[in-house]
């Protein structure tokens, strides 16, 4: 039992924890803690990865498609003509519209086998908003515009990263507020 004044008393221990609860929550909310929701905008992502596309024309085989993105080591490609954005390739596209059905990936074009919607998302959308996307269309990668302009490609693996950077960050900040101590911990 702590015998110092800094000691709560000790039938005021559990209103004390509620207070201390209280005061750390309020705490959060006024130092606009971004790390607390997912409201975050996707740029924020894209800054810290990069823009980096990696795309394939329309006529290109699905087998040059698969190479390049085995090369590159990603889930998928978009598929642009003349900087226009037509669709997205994945791996997942490979397995049911190649593999399954008994085609030939060098002998198919990546037009032959690309699903006639896009869904998009502007650099304004949040970590919440992408979730929700991917969720209802059943899909892992999301391209990012700027009205026609292609600004990079969010991906399933890249939400979850932040998010668990995020929580990480947040309970670090939890713990330094709750000890009075900074984590020294890298």
């Amino acid at each position: 039992m702590r015998t110092d004044s800094t000691a709560p008393p000790a039938r005021l221990g559990c209103a004390f924890m509620r207070w201390r609860f209280l005061d750390l929550n309020l705490h959060l909310t006024q130092a606009g803690n971004p790390l607390m929701s997912h409201a975050i905008p996707i740029r924020e992502i894209l800054t810290h990865k990069g823009g980096t596309v990696w795309s394939i024309p329309p006529e290109a085989t699905v087998l040059e498609a698969i190479q390049m993105m085995a090369d590159k080591n990603i889930g998928a490609l978009l598929v642009t003509k003349e900087g226009r954005l037509l669709g997205v390739l994945s791996e997942r596209d490979y397995t049911r519209k190649i593999v399954l059905k008994g085609r030939a990936s060098k002998d198919t074009s990546v037009r032959d086998i690309l699903s006639g919607r896009v869904v998009s998302v502007s650099p304004d959308h949040t970590v919440d908003d992408c979730l929700r996307l991917m969720t209802e269309h059943r899909i892992r990668h999301l391209p990012v515009m700027d009205g026609t302009k292609i600004l990079g490609v969010i991906s399933i693996g890249d939400l979850v990263n932040w998010i668990i950077s995020a929580q990480s960050s947040t309970i670090q900040q939890l713990e330094a507020y709750i000890t009075g101590f900074p984590n020294s911990n890298p």
